[in-house]
């Protein structure tokens, strides 16, 4: 008999995108037993309404309140609450290959491993998402993770993207971190790390994942996740690495630069003149991954370098910035 599953999806504000993240968990015709759990956070949307109608409809998918709205303590309720030994994650504006359920539970019992997960497959529904779709499964974008590129080969990983778990495992080192508002995936797969467990990659799991549609939501997610990367890196300073130091590095550079060329231009010195070419070799970096990304309609490729002119500068502003202080420790499944 299957290993029975409960998939655990913490959900805000997803009206657009719900129907069909829970339409493609319910269609995954999985031989064994499967609950969907949906933690609801506080929306201003009719996300709770779509959540409820797909339970009154379906007696596999239930419903919790998650009154914080946070994602990792909507992990933390709906693991709780989950009754099968898998636990599989997803988010509401994801959408799971066929079949993901079965391979993941195959590859989870053939590697030992306490959780698996694939590729974060970016879609775009129009030209602005669409770019950040091309600028997300890029090095170019976000520096070559993983879990963006379809030529990662399996094998064991640094962290995976969502992720299916033995529910033992999480017991065993408390859950998702809730004071971790960002990053808390990543910070989960290292303390399971830690704990001897094998994370593993593999690109037969593949989740449609849907970007931000707008520029200001952009930036507000990529400041915010930068934000939380830095306080990562404050608890786990052996986590540190280049990849992670390169945005925050060329922010400060390009503001040196620009500050410094423009005292130049003032001042007509031209030691500090020549700073500028820290900004203008970052346009030159922005003008060529825009020739080099291919695929792209010609909407999208006009909005490319904004768009990564923003995930850059953003996260790295973020990780220089940090968060106002540090939270209190806790969270647990």
């Amino acid at each position: 008999m299957p290993t029975s599953v409960s998939v655990v999806m913490p959900v805000r504000n997803e009206e657009r995108h719900l129907r069909a993240a829970v339409q493609r968990v319910l269609d995954q015709h999985y031989p064994g037993d499967l609950e969907l759990i949906l933690a609801v956070g506080p929306s201003e949307d009719r996300t709770r309404q779509i959540a409820d109608e797909a339970a009154a409809l379906d007696p596999r998918v239930i419903v919790l309140d998650n009154p914080t709205g946070y994602t990792p303590a909507g992990l933390n309720i709906a693991i709780a609450a989950a009754r099968h030994p898998i636990v599989v994650r997803v988010d509401g504006h994801g959408e799971l290959s066929p079949d993901y359920i079965a391979t993941a539970v195959d590859l989870i019992e053939a590697t030992g491993a306490a959780n698996v997960g694939g590729l974060m497959d970016a879609r775009g529904s129009s030209p602005l998402s669409e770019a950040v779709a091309a600028a997300y499964n890029s090095r170019l974008g976000l520096g070559g993770g993983g879990f963006h590129l379809a030529e990662t080969p399996a094998g064991p990983a640094d962290t995976v993207f969502l992720g299916v778990f033995r529910k033992e495992a999480l017991r065993e080192i408390g859950g998702f971190d809730e004071t971790l508002h960002r990053a808390q995936d990543w910070e989960l797969n290292y303390r399971l790390r830690n704990a001897g467990h094998t994370v593993y990659f593999s690109p037969e799991l593949r989740v449609v994942y849907r970007p931000r549609d707008s520029y200001r939501a952009l930036v507000r997610q990529f400041f915010t996740t930068g934000q939380w990367r830095r306080e990562v890196a404050r608890r786990h300073p052996d986590t540190v690495s280049l990849r992670y130091l390169a945005p925050p590095a060329a922010v400060a550079g390009m503001s040196v630069g620009i500050v410094g060329g423009l005292l130049g231009l003032i001042l007509r010195n031209r030691f500090l003149t020549a700073l500028f070419v820290a900004p203008l070799l970052y346009l030159a970096f922005l003008a060529a991954a825009t020739v080099s990304i291919p695929g792209l309609s010609a909407g999208a490729r006009l909005r490319l370098p904004l768009v990564l002119a923003i995930m850059h500068i953003a996260w790295g502003a973020g990780f220089i910035r940090g968060i106002d202080q540090t939270p209190a420790a806790g969270g647990a499944a």
